[in-house]
């Protein structure tokens, strides 16, 4: 650790993409950046008929749909259905999404999509389920009251384009867990796109920028708002069954002051440089504290 910078060595032990909104994640052992965060992450997302946003918060069976990236698809497995597969350089009609609380252009993913998630995850409003996927020409924007003159583009994620936790985070709450009987999880709970080692528990909370030696030039990312919780984490990923234990867990020691109170978990970040780089599992950067 450097007193000066108060700098301090990480390194990255997981990345992860999302394709779709809601859906399975996938480990990977490298991710291009663009400007929304990971090339293909939350680049697709399932809606209702009239357009809005479909989660697990609503259909807990979205944690059973797992895709794979190919060459030129992406493949859609779920328990007792035919493989789906997604051609990464087709899309169909242009529709208006609703993320949140913003309205987007996107593309429909045709009718045979639409059947198969219908068809697996059942009855959602009276209607059928669509796919859509984000239209990169959309420019959708983080807040500002937290990113300060960064535009930070965003596709199909929540708020912002990466989200950072730690191992020793995990590590925490699963020996808080197993203090009250509960088995331990994963990180999957928990959809972070990198992983870090080297902090102490929850010790991105407290990060200001994360500088990273990519083969392409630096990687600059800054953590700009701690990551709030719903019931999400109590979506078991292996089964998609539901509980507690997750959110009792963290409203025991994660209420956060900077949000009101608010459960937290891992960090949102926005990229400040290294647009086109790739991170890959085992890179070591320079994190650097926030100070108040």
């Amino acid at each position: 650790m450097s007193d000066a910078a108060g700098d301090i060595e990480v390194r990255i032990a997981g990345l992860n993409l999302h394709p779709i909104k809601s859906c399975a994640g996938i480990a990977v052992p490298e991710a291009l950046l663009i400007e929304t965060g990971f090339e293909f992450d939350r680049a697709w997302m399932v809606v209702d008929e009239a357009g809005l946003l479909v989660t697990q918060r609503e259909l807990p069976r979205m944690a059973l749909i797992q895709p794979t990236l190919k060459h030129h698809d992406m493949v859609l497995r779920a328990p007792g259905m035919l493989a789906l597969h997604i051609a990464l350089d087709t899309v169909e009609q242009p529709v208006q999404v609703t993320v949140w609380n913003d309205t987007v252009k996107a593309y429909d993913m045709g009718d045979l999509a639409a059947q198969w998630f219908s068809d697996f995850l059942g009855p959602y409003r009276g209607g059928k389920l669509r796919l859509a996927r984000f239209d990169p020409e959309q420019r959708r924007l983080s807040d500002t009251r937290w990113t300060g003159p960064i535009e930070a583009e965003n596709a199909f994620a929540d708020a912002f384009p990466l989200l950072v936790t730690s191992t020793a985070g995990l590590d925490e709450l699963n020996r808080r867990l197993a203090a009250a009987g509960h088995a331990p999880v994963t990180m999957q709970r928990f959809r972070p796109n990198i992983v870090l080692d080297g902090l102490d528990a929850h010790g991105e909370d407290h990060l200001d920028e994360i500088v990273f030696a990519a083969p392409e030039g630096p990687v600059r990312i800054k953590m700009v708002k701690p990551c709030s919780r719903c019931t999400m984490p109590d979506v078991d990923p292996a089964t998609a069954e539901t509980g507690h234990a997750v959110g009792d867990t963290l409203a025991s020691y994660r209420a956060d002051a900077r949000l009101d109170g608010a459960l937290t978990f891992g960090m949102n970040a926005v990229i400040l440089e290294g647009i086109e780089s790739t991170l890959r599992v085992g890179l070591t950067g320079a994190a650097s504290y926030a100070f108040d």
